[in-house]
Order: C-alpha cells, then structure tokens, then sequence
C-alpha cells in the first residue's frame, strides 16, 4: 500500500509534489483549488508540466485530488446546488488537466430537509455530472462520513443507496476514512469489528468499490459523529486498526494518505508515516 498525506498546492500546484517528497511521501492528496473560495486560478501550461514532469521524477503515484468545502449536492438552495455542480464538474476536468485517477467526494448535507430528500438531491446532481462523463476521465470516490450534524453518506448503506440512485452509479468508487468510520459508529479497534466492518462494507456496496483510504485517527470515541482527526496512535484509533489495513492483502496497491494536523514544516506527517511504516508486516 503506497503511504503518502494530503499536501498543499500553495506556489503551484507543482510546489505539492516537492512538499511529498521532502516528508517521504509514496502517494498524495491534493486541493486543485483554494479548498474555501468559490474563485479559482486557472493552471498555466508550464505549471501543469512541471506537475507532471516532477510527479514522474519522484515516482509518487497516484496522486488524486480531494474537492472543496464548498460545494454542496445535496443543498436544497437551488442556486447552491447549481453552483455547487457546476464547480464539481470544474474539479474533474482540473483532475483530467493533471491526469490524476481520482476525486474524493464528501457527498453533502440536507441542511434539514431530511435524509432521503438530500439523498435523492445528491443523486440527481451526480447523475448530471456522470452525464458528461465520456468527457472525464476521473473517477468519483464517495467518502464516507463522520455523520457529524446533517452530512450525509455515514454508512454503507447510505454510500450504497447513492449508487442506486445515481444514473451511471456503476461508475461511482468509494474512500474509506478511518476517523470517519470510527465516528460513524464502525468498530474497526479490535479484529472482530473489523473483520465485520469490511464484511458488510463488501456485502452492502462490494471492496471492489474501494478506491483511496484517509488513515486518521480520531478525536471522537465510537459513534460521536465527531469528525476531528488526530496523530496516528494518539486517538480513541489507537494503532491497530492501522496495523490491521496496512496487512490486508485485500487492500494491496491502494493509496492510503494522512489528513492529520500538521504545521509548516510537516514533522507530524513524518513522524506519523514512520508509525504507519512500522506497522507494516
């Protein structure tokens, strides 16, 4: 499993892979936007192919891209929700721009207009942007939830009815975040609950489906819908569920990256890639 962490695009989104290599990163995740802007800045050709250039040269693969806070399918507000497709569709196509295979969806909040109405909204505007899907070669990966207030797709079951709602669902992948599983209410500490997390995870929506995983730990206990990640071991997490995923053979191949705090000169992604290396095998 290549180990990587979430790296910023400040200076350049080129400036994200020299951050990647300078903590040891194998794979990362990045904004290809300002993450709480509605404006964006167009990438330059040169600053596209020093991307590519020096994601080649490092041999970091894959990297893939994570959307903005901003955007919201399941917003009831119509023209929230218009705008909110419309920057999605955005996003793909600066993933297709960057080649990367990728982009990690939280799938929204129904602001209180109920469960399966937001469902139902979410859906609709998926089934919009995998409309022109010949036109994108990224791939959709629903990220579950912490289901912290009214954010939706906090269990398999509700990640599941999105891809039958979905016109073009098939296409649709999956991001299993360990802070948010937790928080959600899946007990993966112990090798009992975790055997039946995945269990479920392949009867309910198929581990075909699994894409990208967000290692965090978690500020929360099980089942508080907190969504606050925290340091790898320092957490109601603890280590072993990370021993546990980094020595699945299921999950051989798939990116696994930090989204915990870090400050400007990353020693907490250092530190926290050496614990999940040491869990390795």
């Amino acid at each position: 499993m290549p180990l990587g962490a979430h790296m910023s695009i400040s200076g350049g989104v080129d400036k994200a892979i020299d951050r990647g290599q300078e903590v040891g990163c194998e794979t990362i995740q990045i904004f290809t936007r300002t993450p709480r802007q509605w404006k964006m800045r167009e990438f330059s050709e040169d600053e596209v192919e020093d991307f590519k250039r020096k994601r080649e040269e490092a041999g970091i693969n894959p990297v893939f891209a994570h959307d903005t806070y901003l955007i919201n399918l399941a917003s009831p507000d119509e023209e929230l929700w218009k705008r909110s497709i419309a920057v999605f569709k955005d996003e793909l196509a600066r993933c297709d721009a960057l080649g990367l295979p990728y982009l990690v969806v939280h799938p929204g909040s129904h602001v209180g207009q109920g469960e399966e109405a937001g469902l139902a909204r979410i859906a609709e505007a998926l089934s919009l942007v995998l409309a022109k899907k010949p036109g994108y070669r990224a791939q959709i990966a629903l990220e579950i939830t912490a289901g912290q207030g009214n954010t939706l797709g906090y269990s398999f079951s509700q990640l599941a009815r999105l891809i039958e709602l979905t016109e073009g669902g098939e296409a649709l992948g999956i991001c299993f975040d360990t802070c948010h599983a937790l928080a959600a209410g899946y007990e993966i500490r112990t090798q009992q609950g975790y055997l039946a997390t995945f269990q479920e995870l392949e009867e309910v929506i198929g581990l075909e489906r699994l894409k990208v995983f967000h290692l965090n730990d978690a500020k929360g206990d099980l089942g508080s819908r907190l969504d606050r990640h925290q340091h790898i071991g320092k957490g109601y997490l603890g280590v072993e569920p990370f021993r546990m995923l980094l020595n699945d053979e299921r999950f051989r191949g798939l990116p696994m990256v930090l989204e915990t705090p870090k400050g400007p000169k990353m020693e907490e992604d250092m530190e926290n890639l050496r614990v999940l290396r040491s869990l390795r095998g």
